[in-house]
């Protein structure tokens, strides 16, 4: 019996120290990983993301102005590329939205890994946000109380007395492909290409820092703390217990922390969330410890998590577009909706990471090359059930799920 117990306490000691030790190669090296994303130094907290709320109450303004014909062109082009001082937004959040010398525009497609080297890409894509911009406005915002038909912008009205969706001469609404874009070029970019990138978080002596303990100026973090802060920040600003984000999971969000809500709530992915979370709150606490092959282990998760939160929603909203062109009275208010969200999720697989590759699961050839096809003709007025059903199968076919499972 005593021989009985003395194993299972080794047992139990060995599970102990699997989950408190980070590096097989260093067994001197213990990770103290908290419940929550939750850390201190001296009493003082050290997660700081303030940067990216900032952004991304912008963004919800941005979007919401889309919305609105009393919008200039020249008003939502200043709230996008918001300058310091300037009166650009309502901040009903008392942010200091107005007072922040950060936008969205100057972070869109701006990550080191994917565009440092590659400007000309990222102002192709920025433009492609201002021209959603101008044809909101200039485009649908005149035919706003029209009704919109083949080739004609305009309103049109989901069946029994639905929600009105607002879209151009194609079937497109220029603001779900604004902001189901700005989620890829904006939170994903910045989160998978950026700041959870050894390029950003191993920049200049920021490991000899972090082993030291040294902290930024004026600061209870140090830098390489920071930079992960700022990624997990991008994917959870907004939700109501930063720390513990799954508790009320995809609530008060337009952007990545709605979506990942959505793609846990559907059976085929349920877990999904807290792979995300954990990889993010391990790898920050990998970062405390000093076990850098913990932390990148952890980015690998992150990466090919969240590309895949990109990719579901992608053949999700294709399919059930799909679906509602397959029934005999085609309600193509709600149609043309399903088909917009789908656009911008499509436009932001550029932005995912492939952890096998280092590279995006999609290029920008391929996804301009996916939305000409949905553009092709009169758009959304002519597409086929079939050429939804291909571009689904392409997308589904670079990750590990099938059309079924993220269709339905």
């Amino acid at each position: 019996m005593n021989r009985i117990n003395n194993i299972l306490s080794f047992l139990i000691g060995i599970a102990i120290f699997s989950t408190s030790c980070g590096n097989d190669d260093d067994p001197g090296v213990v990770i103290d990983e908290p419940a929550t994303y939750s850390f201190t130094r001296d009493g003082e907290s050290t997660v700081s993301f303030s940067g990216q709320t900032t952004r991304t109450l912008m963004a919800e303004e941005i979007v919401s102005a889309l919305s609105n014909t009393d919008f200039t062109v020249d008003e939502i082009d200043a709230m996008f590329a918001h300058t310091e001082g300037n009166n650009d937004f309502t901040d009903e959040n008392n942010f200091g939205l107005n007072e922040s010398s950060k936008n969205v525009r100057s972070k869109t497609a701006a990550s080191a890994d994917l565009f440092a080297s590659n400007t000309t890409l990222s102002a192709t894509i920025r433009e492609d946000f201002d021209g959603w911009i101008a044809a909101q406005v200039n485009e649908v915002f005149p035919n706003w109380n029209s009704d919109a038909s083949e080739g004609v912008a305009g309103q049109i009205q989901e069946a029994g007395g639905g929600s009105i969706r607002y879209v151009n001469a194609k079937g497109l609404e220029y603001n779900q492909a604004f902001a189901k874009g700005l989620i890829g070029a904006l939170m994903v970019d910045q989160i998978l290409n950026n700041y959870v990138s050894t390029a950003v978080l191993d920049a200049g002596t920021n490991v000899e820092d972090n082993d030291a303990g040294i902290r930024a100026e004026g600061k209870s973090y140090t830098n390489m703390e920071h930079k992960w802060d700022e990624a997990y920040g991008y994917a959870y600003a907004k939700a109501t217990d930063e720390a513990n984000p799954n508790a009320t999971l995809g609530e008060g969000d337009s952007f990545l922390f709605k979506y990942i809500g959505r793609v846990e709530a559907d059976e085929d992915f349920t877990g999904i969330a807290a792979d995300i979370y954990n990889a993010f709150k391990l790898g920050r606490a990998a970062i405390v410890a000093g076990d850098y092959e913990t932390r990148d282990e952890q980015t690998e998760i992150i990466r090919e998590k969240i590309s895949m939160i990109i990719g579901i929603r992608a053949v999700y909203y294709l399919q059930q577009g799909k679906a509602g062109l397959e029934v005999e009275t085609i309600d193509y208010a709600s149609v043309f909706h399903d088909l917009s969200e789908a656009y911008g999720f499509v436009y932001s697989l550029q932005f995912t990471r492939d952890p096998m590759t280092n590279t995006p699961y999609f290029t920008n050839a391929e996804v301009n090359a996916m939305l000409d096809d949905l553009m092709e003709g009169n758009g959304f007025w002519d597409v086929t059930p079939a050429k939804l059903d291909e571009i689904s199968t392409d997308i589904a076919a670079r990750f590990s799920f099938t059309v079924e499972e993220a269709g339905s």
